[in-house]
């Protein structure tokens, strides 16, 4: 199933059966594949300790908490993400199907910080970051009660001691860089506070329980890279808003095939060699370097060059991979 996701980049049943070999009909591929979905046992928990162990980090992790919805047809897909970056790159670990569109609620985000706390302890997760959606007072307080910093980007009116972060920000000077907070309480927890605006002119108001507060804009813009993880399984990758399924097991077991796929682009492009554009970034990403180089393993592979795969499948055992 990898390694026909691989060569269709698609989710699709029909793009993943015309990458299987042998002599079966594309039809009773078709098939296969449906029961494959449809039974197998393959759960998150599982590959979640698979990617943690081929993802190897003697300090502690820092996570990415998103949510990413699309709809087929008139049914909301929507999927509550926790990922862990490893050498700069956000690797898919746990996700929570939501029953409705929208917005996620704390019960289940709690939830899933749960599932990751029976995979580490709360002393192995250095910061959790998370959007002005992952706000609110029952949430924020039930992370510090479990141990876990948070640095989150507020709205506007999240509350900043007796005032709302919007009173705050009418604190901010004209041509002045931004105004940095120390110590108030937000949420009913004492935070570092960085209020400055973008570019296009949208509030930007960052609170975190760790690290200095002249860190907090550096270490919060980490979590834009699960955006670009969102971007690989989805329009840059796998097509992963092309599928036509809608129930919860059978997409839960979709992500937990991609996550595995994805830990294998990253495992094999972390050491490719790649230029940089005239801006300085990264021509391609990790992940389009590992897709790449797996796709071509695989078409030497038809021509009976099996060695190079077989390298490249020896990236699954954890004691090959390095810190």
């Amino acid at each position: 199933m990898v390694l026909a996701l691989l060569q269709a980049k698609d989710v699709r049943h029909a793009a993943l059966a015309a990458r299987f070999s042998g002599r079966a009909q594309t039809n009773s591929v078709i098939r296969r594949v449906d029961r494959f979905f449809d039974r197998h046992p393959l759960c998150p928990a599982d590959v979640a300790r698979v990617v943690l162990a081929l993802l190897p980090q003697t300090r502690p992790r820092e996570f990415i908490i998103d949510r990413t919805n699309w709809r087929y047809g008139q049914t909301d897909v929507n999927v509550l993400m926790l990922a862990v970056l490893w050498r700069g790159v956000a690797v898919p670990l746990l996700y929570e199907l939501l029953p409705h569109g929208g917005s996620s609620d704390t019960a289940l985000r709690h939830a899933l910080i749960d599932d990751a706390l029976c995979l580490l302890r709360a002393s192995q997760i250095r910061v959790l970051y998370a959007d002005r959606e992952f706000v609110g007072h029952d949430w924020i307080q039930g992370l510090a009660q479990k141990g876990i910093p948070i640095c989150v980007r507020l709205r506007r009116d999240s509350p900043m001691d007796e005032w709302s972060a919007q009173d705050w920000l009418g604190r901010l000077q004209t041509g002045s860089a931004g105004l940095l907070v120390e110590h108030v309480e937000v949420y009913g927890q004492p935070m570092n506070v960085v209020l400055t605006f973008t570019p296009d002119g949208d509030a930007l108001i960052i609170a975190s329980n760790t690290g200095a507060v002249t860190a907090i804009q550096a270490q919060y813009r980490k979590r834009f890279r699960v955006e670009c993880l969102f971007r690989a399984l989805k329009s840059k990758g796998f097509k992963l808003e092309s599928t036509h399924m809608t129930l919860h097991d059978h997409v839960e077991r979709l992500l937990c095939l991609l996550t595995l796929t994805y830990v294998w682009c990253v495992l094999v492009g972390i050491p490719e060699i790649c230029p940089n554009k005239q801006h300085g970034r990264r021509a391609w990403s990790v992940v389009t370097l590992g897709l790449r180089a797996l796709v071509r393993a695989i078409s030497r592979k038809v021509d009976h060059e099996e060695v190079p795969l077989l390298r490249l499948i020896d990236l699954f055992m954890p004691s090959k991979t390095h810190i």
